[in-house]
């Protein structure tokens, strides 16, 4: 390959950052590192080929599974006023064996 094939489209660098909006820190999702996975919030549109692409390409790992999961908003009362919550989507990422992150720092 040459340097120019290797160097990646800014484009699609930036879109690989939007495919990971913020980890999860929960006691659950914490726990789950024990097992080498990870929790990260991602839009409704990503699948998981692009969350896989985007977690290796961001953080450097190797990932194994992606299971995504769709949690569906709802409407809450507040003060007598009637609200919706926004629909939410998350993904636990499982690494290789040795790989890590470290979603403190993001090294």
């Amino acid at each position: 390959m040459t340097k120019a094939a290797k160097k990646q489209d800014p484009k699609l660098t930036e879109q690989l950052y939007e495919m990971i909006r913020t980890p999860v820190i929960t006691e659950k999702a914490t726990m789950n590192s024990q097992y080498n996975q990870i929790t990260f919030r991602v839009p409704l549109c990503a699948d998981k080929a692009t969350i896989k692409d985007a977690v290796e390409a961001v953080f450097k790992v190797k990932v194994t599974k992606v299971n995504t999961s769709t949690q569906l908003g709802k409407t809450k009362v507040f003060k007598g006023r009637k609200a919706f919550r926004s629909d939410s989507k998350k993904a636990i990422v499982t690494l290789a064996e040795g790989q890590q992150i470290d979603v403190a720092t993001g090294a």
